[in-house]
């Protein structure tokens, strides 16, 4: 089965909420992205892809607009 993953970089606060309803940010450094069927991306970070968080589409191109995410691959 294909995935859709892109490649990115988180390189300024990208904000999302954790299970408790604390706002954190997500670390800076390389992340993957995979859309999921509706209006939302999980995002995954750390040495092996061990942490994730889902994101709307809003907030992921609030992120891409502010250059606090940028997409490495070369396809838009």
């Amino acid at each position: 089965m294909a995935t859709n993953l892109r490649n990115g970089r988180i390189v300024g606060p990208v904000p999302y909420v954790q299970g408790r309803g604390k706002q954190v940010n997500i670390p800076l450094g390389p992340c993957l992205l995979e859309p999921l069927d509706d209006d939302r991306v999980d995002v995954f970070w750390g040495a092996s892809g061990q942490r994730s968080t889902v994101l709307s589409m809003t907030d992921l191109e609030a992120a891409r607009a502010s250059g606090n995410l940028v997409l490495l691959d070369t396809d838009t």
